[in-house]
């Protein structure tokens, strides 16, 4: 019936919806958790959602409460098109209008305050898009890297944190914090002095050259005292909710953030390599890879979740320091669409 905690599941009927970027197309779930035949209910954007399958694989969303009796239409079932509420067996489609009420006999015409909310949502790319907007606003293309689009091998494990998903982010944009918290894994060699970073935006995409070193009393580097900065480890956000790091062109690391609540983050963390190509030994690599990931994921985790407050916001009260740009880009942006959207 879905994945999120009672506690979420609670906010999700209460309608209590967290501030997100609008107009934008979210990757929310992995492909895979959505299967033919049965509906999945989870949180997103603070509000409890249902999506299912219909007779053609299409993916559907609509806001998982009945606007009968509040019944929460993840513990009905799916024929067909459609999903039917557990508790009165209200029939909904794809565009959120119920198309039938058996008490009234189904073939009774159904008034049309009978629906709720309709999300778009698509399938591409091996997860779930939901479209955080007005359908009309929604563009045709998804925000996934180019890269992989094609024939790029992965393997992907997810897991929730206890964090808004602005927390979870700029994590994965801090290139101050390797040597203190991955000391054993991505931050050996003692590398604490950070010169830079050197940042800089391509439409929807932030990248960022990270150029750390260890600390021999020299003056760190500004952004454009680095030479052949192209030529350093880059790592890369996409608004609104994706981030890579290129290590190579033939391995990845890969993140979706799926907002759940202000409180809650599911991350998708993914491992793209195409290194070893050979069938059967790929998967094993891939699996290994993110094995290996995994262990890094928890290292953040464990720092992660004791920052407060739990969601960000572009000023906050905090004292920043040249090494956090990218986490500064990455608030301006998000704060300059949330005020464009109100705007409009």
């Amino acid at each position: 019936m879905g994945e999120t905690s009672e506690r979420g599941r609670r906010l999700g009927a209460a309608g209590s919806e967290a501030p997100m970027i609008p107009n934008q197309w979210y990757a929310v779930l992995s492909s895979s958790e959505i299967r033919r035949g049965r509906p999945v209910g989870v949180t997103r954007f603070g509000k409890r959602l249902v999506l299912w399958r219909d007779s053609e694989g299409n993916v559907a969303c609509l806001d998982g409460t009945c606007c009968h009796r509040g019944a929460n239409l993840a513990a009905g079932r799916v024929e067909g098109d459609h999903v039917h509420c557990p508790f009165h067996g209200l029939r909904y489609s794809a565009d959120g209008r119920v198309v039938a009420i058996p008490a009234n006999g189904l073939e009774a015409e159904v008034p049309e305050n009978f629906r709720v909310r309709a999300y778009l949502a698509v399938d591409a790319f091996g997860f779930i898009w939901v479209f955080y907007g007005k359908p009309e606003d929604a563009p045709d293309d998804l925000p996934m890297f180019a890269e992989f689009r094609g024939n790029f091998p992965y393997a992907e494990r997810s897991e929730v944190w206890g964090v808004h998903y602005s927390r979870a982010i700029e994590n994965q944009l801090d290139v101050i914090h390797l040597p203190f918290v991955h000391p054993n894994t991505i931050g050996r060699g003692h590398k604490t002095l950070v010169n830079g970073p050197v940042t800089m935006w391509d439409a929807d995409t932030l990248t960022f050259y990270v150029k750390n070193e260890p600390d021999h009393g020299q003056t760190p580097q500004t952004a454009d005292e680095i030479e052949n900065w192209h030529d350093l480890n880059s790592l890369q956000y996409r608004v609104p909710n994706l981030w890579q790091n290129r290590i190579s062109d033939d391995l990845r690391v890969m993140a979706a953030f799926a907002p759940i609540d202000d409180e809650h983050t599911k991350i998708y963390l993914r491992l793209y390599q195409r290194i070893v190509t050979a069938p059967v030994l790929c998967d094993v690599v891939c699996a290994a890879g993110n094995v290996a990931n995994g262990v890094i994921l928890h290292q953040d985790r464990r720092v992660v979740l004791t920052q407060r407050p739990k969601k960000t916001e572009l000023k906050m009260g905090e004292n920043l320091l040249r090494g956090d740009k990218p986490v500064i880009e990455f608030r301006s942006r998000r704060e300059e669409l949330k005020h464009s959207a109100e705007q409009d």
